[in-house]
């Protein structure tokens, strides 16, 4: 706390402090990034059960103080770290909303950004399903000033060739790993993802997000937490859509929602119950 607070007079004003659970009373969002640090060479799934005995006494704790938050899930596996919350919580399935592939899909628009020459904010390209392995990018229905990604490239002369498709789907497959061999664990790109979800929550920002959340108005995968584009307000998940997608790209979703769905089997019925 003590170090962010150095930051502050570099940019605008806040309090910053550093203290127990009752200091979340009256709070409107608590940010859930508890657990244990995902180690070298690590999947993500992997860091499932040692972070579920963590969650279970977190989220208690966090509703004696306060009753009705809405709860923003980074902890990894976070797919189902949100739907343990879920579950430890009680709380309407709006009010509890994973990171998902929020920090996956800025990865994707950074790297088609660079290739193309464009500033990423230009660029809609989502990242959907799982965030970790089985996560889809959502090739086929990038955009780019509303021109068809492919047309694009070739009219900016970066044509999208198959090499290049590969490099930037390893590049973001492969960012967390990397980063976390090199330093340990990610710290900015993610802090800046929450910064962003809950300045939508703040400001009833209304934005699509690819935040992960229990589905239900796409009944292929109801019942599963996994990343699909969302709208974020003040009340937290306001609407989730079904994108289009390729053959290819709706059978990896569909992959993506079954290891999801038995991790979360195996974990509830084993462990929480």
């Amino acid at each position: 706390a003590e170090d962010i607070l150095h930051a502050t007079p570099f940019a605008r004003a806040v309090r910053v402090v550093a203290g127990d659970y009752s200091l979340l009373e009256r709070a409107d969002a608590v940010i859930l990034c508890c657990g244990v640090g995902q180690r070298p060479g690590e999947t993500r799934m992997q860091l499932l059960e040692r972070n579920a005995a963590v969650f279970t006494g977190v989220v208690g704790q966090v509703l004696r103080y306060v009753k009705d938050p809405i709860m923003l899930v980074a902890s990894n596996p976070v797919d189902i770290m949100t739907h343990v919350t879920l579950k430890l919580s009680g709380l309407p399935r709006e009010k509890v909303i994973g990171s998902g592939t929020i920090l996956d899909t800025a990865r994707f628009r950074a790297f088609l950004g660079e290739h193309l020459g464009v500033s990423p904010s230009s660029i809609h390209a989502y990242v959907l399903g799982e965030h970790g392995d089985s996560e889809v990018l959502a090739w086929s229905g990038i955009k780019v000033g509303g021109v068809p990604i492919a047309d694009f490239a070739r009219q900016m002369g970066q044509d999208l060739t198959a090499e290049v498709i590969d490099r930037i789907g390893d590049g973001v497959r492969r960012a967390a790993y990397r980063i976390i061999e090199g330093k340990g664990a990610t710290y900015f790109g993610i802090g800046a993802g929450l910064a962003h979800i809950i300045q939508t929550i703040r400001d009833n920002g209304r934005r699509i997000l690819t935040v992960s959340g229990l589905t239900t108005d796409v009944p292929e995968f109801a019942g599963t937490c996994l990343s699909l584009p969302r709208l974020v307000g003040a009340s937290g998940i306001m609407a989730e859509f079904r994108p289009d997608l390729s053959d290819a790209e709706d059978e990896k979703l569909r992959s993506s929602a079954r290891i999801l769905r038995e991790a979360v089997d195996e974990l509830v019925l084993d462990t929480l119950v």
